[in-house]
C-alpha cells in the first residue's frame, strides 16, 4: 500500500469508493447518509488538479481510500476520507490523514480541520484516536460555521455533528 496524488484515472474510483463506505452507515441505519451522492467528477478534479487529493494505492495501484482537502480558515480542513470497507483497520485512514498534515505543514497551515458525526464510531472516536479535539463554539471560524450552515441545508442535524481540529505539528 502507498499514499501517492490522485490522477485522472481515479476519479471515478474514487465516486465507488464513496459508495462502498456509505453502505456502513446503512448498517447503522443512517440511509440518508447512505444514499448521499459521491462528489461529482468535476469536483474531484478540482482536488486532483490542486494537488489536494491523495490516495491509498492497493494492488496494481488501484485506489482502496482517498482524502480530500482544501484550505479554510488558515487550517487545511478534511473535506471528505473514505476507505473501502474491504479495506479498513489497516490504518489506511491514519496514513492518508498524516499525508494531509506533512502538506498542511508544507503549506505552513498550523491545523488540521474537519466535521464528523459525533456518535458513530469511525468518526469523531476514530478522529480523537488520532489527536484531533472538539472545537468548542466559540472556536467554530466563519468557514466552519459556514459549513455547519450547509450540512443542516442538506438535512444533517448539528446536534449529532462536531468539529474537530489537530496541530500539523
Amino acid at each position: 500500500m502507498s499514499i501517492r496524488l490522485a490522477v485522472p484515472a481515479d476519479l471515478a474510483l474514487l465516486q465507488e469508493l464513496e459508495i462502498a463506505g456509505g453502505e456502513l452507515f446503512r448498517r447503522i441505519g443512517m440511509t440518508e447518509v447512505a444514499d448521499h451522492a459521491p462528489p461529482p467528477l468535476h469536483v474531484l478534479r478540482t482536488y486532483q488538479r490542486a494537488g489536494r487529493a491523495w490516495v491509498a494505492a492497493g494492488a496494481a495501484n488501484q485506489p482502496i481510500g482517498y482524502i480530500l482537502v482544501k484550505v479554510l480558515d488558515g487550517a487545511a480542513y478534511i473535506e471528505q476520507v473514505t476507505v473501502h470497507p474491504d479495506h479498513q483497520r489497516q490504518g489506511l485512514g491514519r496514513a492518508l490523514i498524516d499525508a494531509a498534515a506533512r502538506w498542511a505543514s508544507t503549506q505552513s497551515l498550523p491545523a488540521l480541520t474537519l466535521s464528523t458525526f459525533r456518535d458513530v464510531a469511525w468518526n469523531a472516536p476514530y478522529y480523537a484516536g488520532l489527536g484531533f479535539e472538539e472545537l468548542p463554539e466559540e472556536a467554530l471560524t466563519p468557514g466552519l460555521l459556514a459549513i455547519r450552515a450547509e450540512q443542516t441545508k442538506i438535512g444533517l442535524d448539528p446536534a449529532d455533528r462536531v468539529f474537530m481540529r489537530r496541530a500539523t505539528r
